[in-house]
């Protein structure tokens, strides 16, 4: 089990690329290069997420869609691992992708995934988090669908629309 805030730049990345967070994520993350695709941006993000890094997350949302702040406050999910499902364009000569994903956690020992949807965009030759539409999210094999009234999954204690899906 990974330890919030310990990262092993040489174990394999959170992401599930198969490289190390070093030649991974780690370079995205630490402002060593840019994601040449949504899917690369979408794992960067992950990653991010499950170290709790606030600020990579927020300069990598478009700023038309950014929250103000990321409170992980209250978040108690240890994530585990990504699977994507499928990307459609997000390509290096892309302006616009989508990528499709499950992220692996831990809550309260119980195993569980969210299921979402993410739009991506690019701009100035940069790839940006648009927006996102969860599928299902819950303990693996109960996961529930979610609309836009459940309790947001970032933990804010917010409505998913009033919070992480503002403006969709």
């Amino acid at each position: 089990m990974r330890r919030i805030g310990l990262i092993d730049n040489l174990a394999p990345c959170l992401c599930g690329s198969g490289r190390s967070y070093d030649e991974c994520c780690g370079i995205y993350i630490c402002a060593k290069a840019m994601p040449f695709t949504a899917e690369a941006l979408m794992r960067s993000r992950f990653t991010a997420y499950a170290q709790r890094n606030a600020d990579y997350l927020r300069e990598t949302w478009d700023s038309d869609k950014c929250p103000d702040s990321i409170d992980f406050s209250r978040e108690t999910a240890v994530w585990q691992h990504l699977e994507i499902v499928d990307t459609k364009k997000g390509g290096p000569q892309d302006d616009k992708g989508l990528v499709e994903f499950k992220a692996y956690y831990l809550q309260d020992g119980e195993a569980c995934v969210l299921h979402e949807v993410s739009r991506f965009v690019k701009k100035e030759g940069r790839w940006l988090y648009l927006d996102g539409v969860i599928k299902s999210l819950g303990k693996i094999g109960s996961t529930v669908n979610l609309g836009k009234n459940a309790p947001c999954p970032c933990g804010s204690g917010k409505k998913f629309k009033r919070c992480c899906g503002a403006g969709k």
